[in-house]
């Protein structure tokens, strides 16, 4: 078959093809095209899951009659100031979306300019052009596309139901309305309105599109690096979902799906959350544009960065410092409540903030040094005066018959997490607090504050050693020896002596100082596994963290051991002073908080 040019209309569709894969992908460009324009309201009516009718309103600067006749022609475009394509400030091309949508459906366009005259429309159908009419309309552009995909009946052959296409469709506009809080933006689905979010604050547009614990359970990020420009939210280790959907990230407002930037999101998160779980976040990166390629995907959804490694570590320092500043925050935790008794009236509670409240000091007496690595800061000693009750014994609690008043907390001093009260099930510890109580968990609260002290100590060089009285012998599985035998230098930096013991165990000699007394057998198994995922070309201070949590999970106090009254206070004051204790080094959350408001609901007084 000799060469031959392609007619205009075939090129259209094959263009088309590139860049309108779906509905939700021709709604995408048309709602850009709305931004770029300067609309200050976007409305998107759908049906059929966008196969059936796409309509976009918006009250931009409009177009012109010359305009209109213009921007479906392929290559025209008012958004490029000369020719120098990686100069480009807008989101996209209104000369490229329109004649390619316009070439596989039936496309209407009704446009009036902001600054005076007529509405004029023009309609594409399969991509034959009409004249440009004079027609009634408002201020802004009304962009109608009917039958999509008509003139390519295959492609409607891979499209989805109507509702996850309809639903890919909102995602699109919901993904533009959190760069652009300032614009008000509406969407309807089959008559029904499905997203109606006003101009608003940024926090305020994210709780709305991202669900309404997003708010308080995230943390501001702002930095910068020569050039480029981070901001935005994230939510807190505690926060998490089961897939990465609802991680948002933009570039100079561009919602994109960028591995490198997804990749320093999972690295910044990477000890502060389980393996399976994603963190919920919106970052926005503003760049010159320069210093980034958006022409390397047809529908711009990735990008490319000059300074790909400064970028990545601009976003993990960034992150990092914003969850370490946290403390010991938690995201709101869910908690359940009782059905209504007939005939009362229980209003469902707000969730608990996990914010920092100003609270009494907790009362203190004598304090046993039985956790290794936790010491008593002066401030958290009360006076033999206000001693509790003494209830981390191993007997069970009995009454006495004459009940007594609790001790009052002591008011010189405010705590966060409260005073402690009682150790509940050997396992939590019960804190009163100024306005309700805080529930925390011992063994996760201190895995955390091991793991910090332990990572603070091998970043300044000096985790101290402790001799075993008798070495132990560690039976491993022959390919675990020679794995971990063959990291035995790394390991001693973290505080881990080994040396090989014939065939098939290890003897360990020393074991870090901070774990206090502990049995090295299981700690060394899991050392294995976790160099056996990590493969032999991963450096252990590479993978700090990981290594570091195995370590700190097994010198913790377990759930199970007694706690005294003066240890259970000093595990929640350290809490209060270290960074990301809202959460373990798994991921699980160190405490929850119930209100005074919230107990009240509970037991029916409000």
């Amino acid at each position: 078959m000799p060469i031959r040019l392609l007619p205009p209309t075939l090129v259209n569709r094959i263009a088309a093809g590139e860049v309108i894969e779906r509905p939700a992908a021709a709604v995408k460009e048309l709602v850009e095209n709305a931004i770029d324009a300067g609309a200050r309201r976007v409305a998107v009516t759908i049906e059929g899951g966008g196969a059936s009718l796409i309509l976009v309103e918006d009250d931009g600067a409009g177009m012109s009659p010359e305009e209109l006749h213009l921007a479906v022609q392929r290559h025209a475009t008012s958004k490029l100031s000369d020719e120098a394509l990686v100069d480009i400030r807008t989101l996209g091309f209104r000369g490229e979306a329109l004649p390619s949508i316009g070439a596989v459906s039936r496309l209407e366009i009704v446009s009036r300019r902001r600054d005076g005259g007529g509405a004029h429309r023009i309609v594409l159908t399969a991509g034959e052009e009409s004249e440009v009419a004079p027609a009634p309309g408002a201020p802004g552009t009304r962009v109608a596309v009917r039958d999509l995909f008509f003139a390519t009946p295959a492609r409607l052959k891979f499209l989805k139901s109507p509702r996850t296409e309809a639903e890919h469709c909102v995602d699109a506009v919901r993904r533009l309305a959190m760069a652009h809080p300032d614009i008000a933006f509406a969407v309807k689905n089959e008559g029904r309105e499905v997203l109606a979010a006003p101009a608003e604050e940024a926090l305020a547009r994210l709780g709305r599109l991202m669900g309404k614990e997003f708010a308080p359970g995230s943390v501001q990020i702002t930095a910068a690096r020569e050039a480029a420009e981070l901001s935005g939210f994230a939510g807190l280790p505690t926060l998490t979902r089961a897939t990465a959907a609802e991680q948002h990230l933009f570039v100079n407002r561009r919602p994109v799906r960028d591995k490198l930037l997804a990749g320093a999101v999972r690295a910044a998160y990477h000890d502060l959350i389980a393996r399976d779980r994603h963190p919920v976040l919106a970052l926005f990166l503003g760049l010159p544009p320069e210093e980034l390629d958006v022409n390397v995907h047809p529908a711009k959804a990735e990008v490319r960065f000059r300074d790909a490694a400064g970028i990545r570590g601009l976003v993990v320092g960034a992150l990092r410092a914003a969850l370490a500043a946290a403390g010991h925050r938690v995201a709101p935790q869910p908690i359940p409540f009782p059905a209504a008794r007939p005939g009362a009236s229980i209003a469902a509670p707000p969730s608990a903030t996990g914010m920092p409240y100003p609270l009494p000091a907790a009362p203190r007496a004598g304090m046993s040094d039985r956790l290794p690595g936790l010491s008593v800061p002066p401030a958290a000693r009360g006076t033999a005066a206000l001693h509790a009750r003494h209830i981390a014994s191993s007997a069970p609690f009995a009454p006495t018959g004459t009940p007594t008043a609790a001790p009052a907390p002591a008011p010189e001093q405010e705590f966060p997490l409260g005073a402690a009260r009682a150790q509940i099930l050997a396992t939590y510890i019960l804190a009163e607090t100024a306005d309700g109580v805080v529930l925390g968990g011992q063994h996760a609260a201190h895995e955390r504050l091991t793991h910090e002290r332990l990572k603070a100590a091998l970043l300044a060089g000096r985790v101290e050693r402790q001799a075993l009285l008798l070495p132990a012998v560690v039976e491993l599985a022959e390919a675990d020896c020679a794995r971990i035998l063959a990291r035995a230098e790394e390991l001693l930096a973290f505080g881990v002596m080994i040396e090989g013991f014939g065939p098939g165990a290890v003897l360990v000699r020393e074991m870090p100082a901070l774990l206090g007394p502990c049995d090295p057998a299981p700690l060394v198994r899991d050392l294995a596994d976790e160099l056996a995922e990590l493969g032999g070309s991963t450096r252990l201070a590479d993978a700090l963290d990981r290594v570091v949590a195995r370590i700190a999970c097994h010198g913790s106090v377990r759930a199970g051991r007694r706690l005294l009254e003066g240890e259970m206070n000093a595990l929640l004051r350290q809490m209060e002073e270290t960074p990301l204790s809202g959460q373990c080094s798994h991921g699980r959350p160190t405490w929850v908080k119930l209100s005074r408001a919230e107990l009240e609901r509970l037991f029916g007084r409000r």
